[in-house]
């Protein structure tokens, strides 16, 4: 087990919950899309973690694409909310394909709304969300979430690919933690 950071608040969800629940979103999305062509599209780099269990755990053949994303704005401009651009693209087309698209955390839903009218725009057979968390308390827009494995507060969250300037990505276990203590 990787050692807890010193700025570490609380555990929110031990490695054992992460898991089970993973498990348990897996099973779900198996049941739903058995017996048609499953495609996932994590977005990078939070979600690789997820993806990498979620995807071990759905019992169904599936493919694996990767898309990133750049947002604009920033610390000295100020956040630009909804402003962002795709720096990976997909490898591979997704028309006439069932799409999940992992997610590690939705918040606002700018982002994802606009990862959903860019993906919606080829052409897949159906698109759908999964994310590993869910802070829908700050949801300013509005998006369909199909699978969540946790709904969490409002709180800043590291751990199973969620970071703070690039670290604790490869934490276990979900974790609230105080950014300015570290």
């Amino acid at each position: 087990m990787t050692p807890a950071p010193e700025n570490l608040e609380r555990i929110l969800f031990t490695e054992e919950q992460v898991s089970a629940r993973i498990a348990e979103v897996a099973a779900e999305i198996s049941d739903k899309y058995r017996g048609r062509d499953l495609k996932l599209i994590a977005v990078l780099k939070g979600s690789v973690f997820f993806l990498t269990a979620l995807a071990r755990a759905i019992t169904i053949p599936l493919k694996i694409d990767f898309l990133a994303i750049s947002s604009f704005g920033g610390p000295s401009r100020g956040p630009t909310p909804g402003l962002v651009r795709i720096a990976k693209d997909l490898d591979e087309p997704i028309h006439d394909e069932d799409v999940l698209l992992i997610e590690d955390i939705v918040d606002t839903g700018f982002t994802t709304r606009y990862l959903l009218q860019t993906l919606a725009g080829r052409g897949p057979r159906s698109l759908g969300i999964c994310t590993l968390l869910d802070r829908s308390v700050r949801r300013i827009v509005q998006v369909p979430v199909d699978f969540r494995c946790f709904e969490i507060p409002d709180r800043f969250v590291v751990g199973c690919g969620l970071d703070h300037k690039q670290l604790y990505r490869n934490l276990g276990y979900i974790a609230v933690l105080d950014p300015e203590r570290g």
